[in-house]
């Protein structure tokens, strides 16, 4: 039982269970399809957003489940969610690369909304993902949890370029991946301003 327990919690299995989107999208791009990269430039985009909005979810589920043990126990692991998160960004913007070729290189389409909002987002994320190791936290100290506050930012353009990737037509899969993250974030901050309610009618 401890041993399962062990392997349950160490970071690798953690890691396996993140990296398990990525092994079908290795074999489709193995299988010598030639529209395997353009099928997926949408998981890759998908799964950048969805660990990136588990990463968000983590504290305020803490804050509003404090008796349960599933939010604190991803909150140890909600860096390895973020740099999943950049992993799946970053393979969809070289697989983006790919499939545009000079298009691409050259910003033929960088006046197009969803494009530069997707690279915003991602070049937010590359600051982020570098300093998620321990040494950086220790040498940023109070502001590193400042830089991880552009995190937001990146989810708003996320949410824009998914929505705008679809003439806004389609932006009901990605109102579905982020409206959960909006409620939690609202009642995070209802809950931070009861807290801070009683605290300031015991002082008087």
């Amino acid at each position: 039982m401890n041993f399962l327990k062990a392997v349950l919690n160490h970071p690798y299995t953690f890691w396996a269970i993140l990296c398990l989107p990525a092994v079908p999208m290795a074999i489709g791009l193995s299988s010598g399809d030639p529209n395997a990269i353009h099928s997926l430039l949408h998981p890759t985009g998908e799964f950048a957003a969805r660990f990136m909005i588990i990463a968000m979810m983590v504290t305020p589920l803490v804050v509003m489940l404090k008796q349960w043990r599933g939010p604190r126990w991803l909150m140890k692991r909600r860096r390895y969610l973020g740099v999943a998160a950049f992993g799946y960004a970053a393979l969809h913007t070289a697989l983006y690369l790919i499939d545009m070729g000079s298009v691409a290189v050259t910003g033929g389409e960088l006046s197009k909304l969803y494009i530069w909002t997707g690279w915003l987002a991602f070049l937010i994320f590359v600051p982020l993902a570098i300093t998620s190791t321990d040494n950086w936290v220790r040498r940023l100290g109070r502001r590193w949890k400042a830089l991880q506050q552009f995190i937001y930012a990146a989810a708003v353009l996320t949410l824009v370029h998914w929505a705008a990737l679809h003439d806004w037509g389609g932006i009901a899969p990605a109102l579905v991946h982020f409206g959960p993250l909006v409620v939690l974030q609202v009642l995070r901050i209802q809950a931070f301003r009861r807290r801070r309610d009683i605290r300031q009618s015991t002082a008087f």
